[in-house]
């Protein structure tokens, strides 16, 4: 096997350095995340607006991950968990029972005899953040984790005048 002389294979590694520059300029370099994801979303902003399709996206995913099935949104659960949200929002105060019951207000809104839960929190300023709280918490992790649940609304309201700023609603029927 013959070799080349070192100052001529230097010489043919230079020549060539051009032309793998000018492939590797052709290769595609992947695009990256979007930073104003749904998930990663502030809504701690005037005019946020929540994106429930990846958020039925989140939930439907979790729930399929552990044997159940996934969710719809369901625009008369959107409403009520808006209300919800913005009564919490206006009061600068976390609860379930500021506008009546779960039960009492799904049965005024016309979802009577239904199973429902619902999840508040405030503070979380995306929806990954509170996503990841209400799997921690095992009370609120049950409710995301129903059995029978197919439908489902979810609200963030902002408030830069309250201690949480931004307070949250996910309310899930059969």
């Amino acid at each position: 096997m013959s070799r080349l002389p070192v100052c001529v294979a230097t010489r043919l590694a230079f020549a060539a350095a051009p032309f793998c520059l000018l492939l590797a300029g052709c290769a595609e370099t992947p695009a990256p995340p979007p930073s104003d994801s749904g998930l990663f979303q502030s809504m701690a902003a005037p005019g946020a607006r929540l994106d429930a399709r990846a958020a039925r996206d989140m939930i439907s995913l979790y729930r399929r991950n552990h044997g159940l099935g996934g969710l719809v949104l369901d625009p008369g659960l959107m409403a009520q968990a808006q209300k919800q949200s913005d009564a919490m929002a206006a009061r600068d105060r976390l609860g379930h029972e500021l506008r009546g019951g779960l039960a009492e207000r799904l049965d005024r809104a016309g979802y009577e005899k239904n199973n429902a839960v619902e999840n508040v929190s405030a503070g979380y300023d995306t929806l990954a953040d509170v996503f990841s709280g209400w799997r921690q918490s095992p009370p609120h992790n049950a409710n995301l984790l129903a059995p029978g649940m197919k439908r489902m609304g979810i609200a963030a309201a902002y408030n830069p005048k309250t201690r949480y700023k931004v307070f949250w609603t996910l309310d899930m029927a059969n």
